[in-house]
């Protein structure tokens, strides 16, 4: 059977692999990848308590997290592709300025 211990490591891992990715990446779009990988993690940490606790409240912020995450999609990938047409490059080291 498994248990709470293992869903945990698995979102303990994935929110690893997204810090890392987020850290050592350079491509704008990779980088929004990890932040949203490291949103699921936290998402599989809520409902795992929600689930092994036997309450609804982590349920319910998933559900918030989720509706963020969206709206973040959503305005990460249009400043994404204005900063994108505007510098012709998609790496933060050569778009680190405002300064257009």
């Amino acid at each position: 059977m498994i248990s709470a211990t293992h869903y945990l490591t698995l979102a303990a891992i994935l929110f690893a692999i997204g810090t890392v990715g987020v850290i050592t990446r350079r491509n704008v779009i990779t980088m929004f990848m990890c932040v949203e990988l490291m949103l699921n993690a936290v998402n599989l940490t809520f409902i795992t308590f929600s689930r092994f606790l036997d309450q609804i409240d982590g349920q319910i912020f998933v559900l918030f997290v989720m509706t963020v995450a969206a709206a973040e999609a959503a305005v990460g990938l249009a400043l994404i592709v204005v900063l994108s047409r505007h510098t012709g490059t998609l790496d933060v080291d050569q778009a680190n300025t405002m300064k257009w």
